[in-house]
């Protein structure tokens, strides 16, 4: 009898072989060919005026002129020899670095950025209004991924975040308008997040349903539901049904007249203070406490958890009942800060950027952050493009932030890895 070796080097080959993806170069490829044709050939022949801090702001900082024309054609030149390099690796069985599409994206937005506003009426943008409103805009989309990472680590799925931030906005108004008091419509949102996890723990972990399933006819069940109450309660009487306050905006002294960063981060509402805690208190919790350290238990490997005495399925129904209160208040933003009433299906699908948001920030909360905050960027981007009278078309710039979700999710970040027991039901025995 004999046996057959395979050389190491040819294993190593194979191996690598089989991960090879041309994905990111062909994408990488198709950018930087539709950049050379706006940004180099159809770039406008203007200067570019970008304002860093508002006329009446304590620490003033000069603003930044750039000639279209040269920025546009560098751009050019960088995204293409990225994409050529990309293309390079990958034909040498090497992975793309992470740094190559970083630098792609950087150069891509600054060149998109330039070549709108050079091609708008007005050649001049705030940058820290732009700043200011990606960071508003990304608040609800950073409290769903916060209630998806509670509940993924845990093991269960929650595609529910679209019905809790929508029953968590109708709540807000209603009870905030009947009381009087935004604090009322903001503790009110939170119950109601929770009452739709409610639902979904008991059908997803007691009685075993799918979970993608239940998520899904949750978020049907809560449009239908809130849409029936706007139509025949909220709009009938909005005095005395939808009107509810706004939240008050908090401004710290010294820390909200630091240049570009201070009034983004220190002059913010309620919910923008509430968004800093729940970030580091999630993040400590899941990686710096015994609770945190059972929740990945559970979400990794629930045999071994409950073979060490923790109560699987007692665990997973706690988180995802605290990710429901993370998620209500988040929908709480878009009747207490951002407009001041309910309106039908308000939420967007926003919920479902934030699954996406998720997903890119690798289920941690940090990652999260960042992630939501990208987002916030692309839908405050058509926003302001908008208002500046760019030739790009609105209907386009109403899919800009959902084409980056696609692009960022299929594209950047589709061999993400989510725990191991997500989706999956647990059944001691």
């Amino acid at each position: 009898m004999s046996t057959a070796t395979i050389p190491a080097s040819a294993g190593r080959h194979a191996a690598a072989q089989a991960i090879r993806s041309w994905k990111i170069p062909i994408i990488l490829g198709a950018l930087a060919i539709l950049g050379f044709i706006l940004f180099g050939l159809g770039s406008p022949s203007a200067e570019v005026t970008f304002r860093l801090t508002e006329e009446n702001a304590a620490i003033q900082l000069p603003n930044i002129v750039v000639s279209a024309p040269v920025l546009g054609w560098i751009s050019s030149v960088v995204l293409l020899a990225s994409a050529a390099w990309s293309a390079v690796l990958v034909s040498r069985f090497q992975h793309v670095p992470v740094w190559l599409i970083a630098m792609f994206a950087v150069f891509f937005i600054a060149a998109f950025l330039t070549w709108s506003v050079g091609s708008a009426r007005s050649p001049s943008v705030a940058v820290y209004g732009l700043l200011a409103g990606s960071f508003t805009l990304a608040f609800p989309l950073i409290f769903g991924a916060l209630s998806g990472v509670l509940c993924e680590r845990s093991g269960v799925v929650n595609i529910a975040i679209e019905g809790q931030l929508l029953f968590g906005a109708f709540a807000a108004a209603v009870a905030g308008t009947l009381s009087g008091n935004a604090f009322v419509g903001l503790f009110a949102a939170a119950v109601a997040g929770v009452l739709v996890s409610l639902v979904l723990a008991v059908f997803s972990i007691k009685y075993i349903v799918n979970q993608v399933i239940v998520g899904v006819v949750l978020n049907v069940l809560v449009s239908g539901l809130t849409g029936f109450l706007f139509s025949t309660v909220l709009s009938t009487d909005p005095a005395k049904w939808n009107s509810p306050p706004r939240l008050p905006s908090i401004r710290i002294p010294f820390l909200a007249d630091i240049p570009i960063i201070g009034p983004i981060l220190f002059d913010q509402s309620v919910i923008g203070y509430l968004m800093y805690i729940a970030v580091a208190g999630i993040y400590f919790g899941l990686f710096h406490t015994r609770w945190g350290l059972r929740t990945r238990a559970v979400g990794e490997h629930p045999k071994a958890a409950d073979t060490l005495g923790v109560n699987v399925n007692r665990m997973r129904f706690l988180n995802v009942l605290a990710a429901g209160a993370v998620a209500g208040v988040g929908g709480a933003f878009f009747t207490l800060v951002s407009v001041s009433s309910f309106n039908r299906d308000m939420t967007s699908g926003q919920g479902y950027i934030a699954l996406a948001a998720l997903i890119l920030g690798r289920w941690n909360p940090i990652g999260a952050l960042f992630a939501a905050l990208l987002f916030g960027f692309a839908s405050n981007l058509q926003s302001v493009l908008s208002l500046l009278g760019t030739p790009v078309p609105n209907q386009f710039l109403a899919m800009l932030p959902y084409l980056v979700t696609i692009f960022v999710v299929a594209g950047v970040v589709g061999k993400s890895r989510g725990p191991a027991a997500s989706g999956i039901p647990y059944i001691k025995g």
